[in-house]
């Protein structure tokens, strides 16, 4: 698409013409709020005044005016993964007011179909947060105010109603917060007031203190933003955490952070980059599951922090009819739901959602049907089947196969998009097998796979003062007691 104005040449000194722009769905014809990539002549990103303004791009609320210099803009409009994107040119050559009309064509609505999106790690200002959801097409999404030493709320009483419903009835959270140091990062919503760590150091007091502190909260939740942070081991003994972020702000729109930044790095010669910390992500992931854990995944794109915007990592939850706040936050706990980047990957296992138990009978094989569809903007390289941590098969799309066990497991169902330039996938939550009489699987390997993680973390520690070392030592020790426990309970290599 290209727009030109009509009017002549501007002269000198004339005022700049006014880009009149509209977006709008082409289902319905009315105005949407959208995400908008602008550039100028000389290919900057364009940062209109009163309009929330990220990295690269900018919330738009579906119609407004935009005063420009003179030249050819080239403009990518986008609405979330359900939307096919708009792109084109727009040429201002004279003055006056230039209007441009962009259709976003609707892929499909997951809504209508019971599914609603969320992401958990937005950095952008709360007075944005109702357009900033709106833009990406996304229903519930906490905004952290607490940050390790920043804090919005030092000098001023949180709000009575922490919890916001929009106009759009979507939702958000004013007091999501992250604790992020040596360790790595957790995020914490639910809370009524920050956690008390704007002194704390690199190393202390440790963030399984913090943790603790507010698992006496009711009602807190607490997600591992990345599995490969140093102390995911530790996290994962005290089970407090209730989710952990596979689709992660290392995964950008256009790029990947190559690295493990201060996190247990990968070995690249095995997974190289750009996508191998995509693969670590995942590796990790499984190896929790292995090791007999049961945690849902979640997503987080830290826009405000890293050039994603909002809502580029998110996690559907599936909530049926019930479009609650609540309602979202149980099903990600059951793990009703797929995290993605890209791909739109709807999967059941003998018509159920993802999360459910299956039950076998001793001594009888139990197959389990696999249903779905995957589709979006993205050309999917290949879909897959993820058993007991080990690719078990590739699926043909629509999706149709099976997956058999004679002894308690796991599976999912994840899709590799084809982007040579970062880690675009989807991937269900995991369905999980039980057997009457058996034990539920433990793998000694993932098991001693954390405890050598541990034993590297310790020798890692950087604490000089006797007497904080004594006080944060305690929490790595009963890390090392749960883990020889998991160890004792192993069943399989």
């Amino acid at each position: 698409m290209v727009v030109s104005t009509a009017a002549g040449a501007a002269a000198a000194g004339a005022p700049s013409p006014t880009l009149a722009l509209r977006v709008v769905d082409r289902d319905t014809g009315k105005p949407v709020a959208c995400c908008v990539y602008l550039r100028d002549p000389q290919g900057r990103a364009v940062r209109p005044r009163g309009l929330p303004f990220w990295s690269d791009h900018f919330a738009f609320p579906g119609e407004g005016s935009l005063p420009l210099p003179l030249g050819e803009y080239s403009v990518e409009i986008e609405r979330g993964p359900e939307y096919r994107p708009a792109t084109g040119k727009i040429r201002l050559e004279g003055v006056g007011t230039v209007p441009a009309t962009f259709e976003l064509e609707r892929l499909t609505n997951l809504r209508k179909r019971g599914w609603r999106p969320g992401e958990l790690h937005l950095h952008r200002p709360l007075a944005d947060a109702e357009l900033l959801l709106e833009a990406a097409d996304l229903d519930v999404a906490p905004v952290m105010t607490w940050w390790n030493a920043r804090n919005q709320w030092s000098d001023r009483e949180p709000p009575a109603d922490l919890l916001v419903r929009t106009s759009g009835g979507r939702y958000y959270h004013a007091m999501g917060g992250e604790d992020e140091r040596e360790g790595g990062a957790l995020l914490y919503f639910g809370l009524r007031r920050p956690l008390p760590i704007q002194k704390a150091t690199r190393e202390y007091p440790a963030s399984a203190a913090f943790l603790k502190d507010a698992r006496k909260q009711p009602g807190v939740w607490v997600d591992v933003e990345k599995p490969f942070w140093w102390d995911v081991p530790v996290w994962l003994s005290t089970g407090m955490a209730d989710s952990i972020g596979i689709a992660n702000n290392h995964m950008c729109r256009s790029r990947m952070l190559e690295n493990e930044a201060w996190g247990r790095p990968r070995d690249v010669q095995r997974l190289p980059p750009p996508l191998g910390n995509g693969f670590w992500t995942q590796e990790i992931y499984y190896r929790i599951l292995e090791a007999g854990l049961r945690l849902p995944p979640s997503a987080g794109s830290a826009s405000g922090v890293l050039p994603n915007p909002v809502g580029y990592n998110r996690v559907y939850v599936h909530t049926g009819k019930d479009a609650g706040y609540e309602a979202w936050w149980n099903g990600l706990r059951a793990g009703r739901s797929f995290v993605t980047n890209g791909p739109l990957l709807e999967v059941r296992a003998n018509g159920k959602l993802p999360g459910t138990a299956f039950r076998g009978k001793a001594g009888k094989p139990l197959t389990i049907r696999i249903t779905g569809t995957v589709s979006g903007n993205d050309r999917i390289d290949r879909v897959e089947l993820v058993k007991n941590g080990e690719l078990a098969g590739s699926l043909a799309s629509p999706i149709s196969g099976s997956v058999t066990f004679d002894a308690p497991g796991w599976f999912l169902v994840r899709a590799l998009a084809d982007n040579p330039r970062t880690f675009r996938f989807a991937s269900t939550a995991p369905f999980y097998v039980s057997f009457e009489e058996r034990p539920e699987r433990v793998s000694r390997g993932a098991v001693r796979f954390f405890q050598d993680w541990l034993d590297e973390r310790v020798a890692r520690i950087k604490l000089d003062d006797a007497a904080q070392r004594a006080e944060v030592m305690p929490h790595f020790e009963a890390a090392r007691g749960f883990w020889q426990q998991q160890e004792a309970r192993s069943n399989v290599p």
